[in-house]
């Protein structure tokens, strides 16, 4: 179930508000937490099991870390190790094991290891065994584990509510495709939130946001994607190439940043406040300044929990490099079992290393415009990178760009052009200067005001007309 289709709209969340504010406090993280486990199960019921698995374990082995980390270090230290390794276990199977049975295959000798995907379940019908990732578990893992070892430094309290723990992990607005909510970050809200109608209306007008800047131009710029890549296939074209990189790099912007959008609207609209996770990345003036506005969740957690721990900046920059390495390693790895996200995670270290030891004097010192090129250049070809899961496509794509092929052909050109106003309306709308137009008129002036509150309706109405007409379109970051 995706936010941008009609049974959730019409469906899962008209129930699911209907309940919530029908039942007394003490049972609304018990409706949360049943809505979630539904709207996680719809598509395979059998991942409800490895989740609530996962946060059981993570529950009950709170309880000892909490007791220990104060009177004994080292016990307090085992239980966390544990609870670590059992969530961990899953993501690491289900996310990795077909990577590594792949690559293993490669070994002449280890070639047999590959007609373990030919097994099946005893205990499911059926379903044939292929190790198929449930969706958001890298999320909830890192969620979970963000829980214990917050638990262990002593930067929260044990939580004595399975249903209330169970809700923080499963809570459905941001379950599958983050933002990566910390435990400690909304403790106080799980026992505590106060929903009030100023906050779900704005709640509902961000989601709304999110539902326009899905539909209207995440999925219009897949179109685009699609197209062009396919004419990659039949002739190699700069063009092409071009448009196609062009493209995916507002197409996941777009996307990511619009479910981002919808779950924090969302969790407004149930009494949780969300940090944000995107602030306009394509505004950078460097790489560095990049990764500080993009996937700002992620970004946060690795620093807090890996680099950090590792030593951060603090001791020489050869160990910060390293520390740099081990996140950008775990980084690319983390978005998928796949060489193409691990170059990724490197292309992106190098370049962070380079800027650290002497690039970020040199860029402060020249126009803006000419380091934002820089920056969106480099971000550009990243994007390459982690679109192509088929690296031998990528590359092929990489040489079109720049200039293995012909230049263009009629078709591509003819589209091309048709795009231009499209790709105008994108590079706007990846700016902060819409919104802070918006927010000046809605603010100027009684007709603002009434306008801000019928737009977000007028745009709920014209999503649902396109997903009427549209296909199934699920959101990009579902699949890590």
């Amino acid at each position: 179930m995706v936010f941008s289709s009609l049974i959730f709209l019409f469906g899962f969340l008209t129930v699911t508000l209907g309940l919530y504010y029908a039942v007394p406090r003490r049972l609304k993280n018990l409706v949360l937490f049943v809505m979630s486990l539904i709207f996680y199960g719809w598509a395979e019921p059998f991942f409800i099991i490895i989740m609530l698995v996962s946060v059981a374990s993570a529950f009950f082995l709170g309880f000892p870390i909490a007791k220990h980390r104060q009177t004994d270090v080292k016990k307090a230290r085992g239980f966390l190790v544990l609870s670590l390794a059992l969530n961990l276990i899953w993501l690491l199977f289900f996310k990795y094991c077909n990577f590594f049975i792949e690559n293993l295959s490669a070994i002449p000798f280890l070639s047999q290891l590959t007609t373990i995907k030919e097994y099946t379940l005893p205990f499911v019908s059926e379903i044939p065994f292929q190790f198929m990732l449930p969706l958001g578990i890298s999320f909830y893992t890192f969620q979970i584990m963000s829980y214990s070892i917050d638990l262990y430094r002593g930067q929260t309290e044990v939580q004595r509510s399975f249903v209330s723990f169970g809700a923080y992990v499963t809570l459905f607005p941001q379950l599958v495709a983050g933002p990566i909510v910390r435990y400690r970050d909304v403790d106080d809200m799980l026992m505590e939130r106060q929903e009030t109608i100023a906050d779900f209306a704005a709640g509902a007008r961000r989601f709304c946001a999110g539902m326009c800047k899905k539909v209207l131009l995440a999925d219009v710029a897949d179109s685009f994607v699609n197209y062009f890549n396919g004419t990659l296939s039949a002739e190699s074209t700069a063009v092409g190439g071009w448009m196609v990189v062009i493209f995916y790099t507002f197409r996941i912007y777009f996307d990511f940043s619009a479910y981002s959008d919808m779950a924090i609207g969302l969790g407004r609209m149930f009494g949780f406040k969300f940090l944000e996770n995107f602030d306009y990345p394509y505004i950078s003036k460097n790489i560095t300044e990049f990764w500080r506005r993009w996937h700002i969740s992620l970004s946060s957690w690795f620093r807090e929990y890996v680099y950090i721990p590792l030593g951060g900046n603090r001791k020489g920059k050869l160990k910060q490099y390293r520390n740099l390495g081990v996140v950008w390693l775990l980084t690319g790895f983390w978005h998928g079992a796949s060489w193409n996200f691990i170059i990724w995670g490197v292309y992106f270290l190098i370049i962070l290393v380079v800027e650290k030891a002497f690039l970020l004097k040199a860029l402060e010192k020249l126009p803006t415009v000419i380091s934002r090129i820089y920056a969106l250049f480099l971000i550009a070809i990243g994007w390459l990178i982690f679109y192509y899961t088929d690296t031998a496509a990528g590359f092929n794509c990489l040489k079109a760009m720049f200039g293995s092929g012909s230049f263009s052909s009629p078709t591509v050109s003819y589209t091309a052009l048709q795009a231009i106003p499209t790709l105008i309306i994108f590079a706007v709308a990846a700016t902060p200067y819409p919104k802070k137009l918006w927010d000046k008129y809605l603010l100027s002036s009684e007709g603002g005001r009434i306008v801000g509150a019928i737009a977000p309706v007028l745009g709920l109405f014209v999503s649902v007309s396109y997903m009427v007409a549209s296909s199934y379109s699920p959101f990009l970051y579902w699949n890590f």
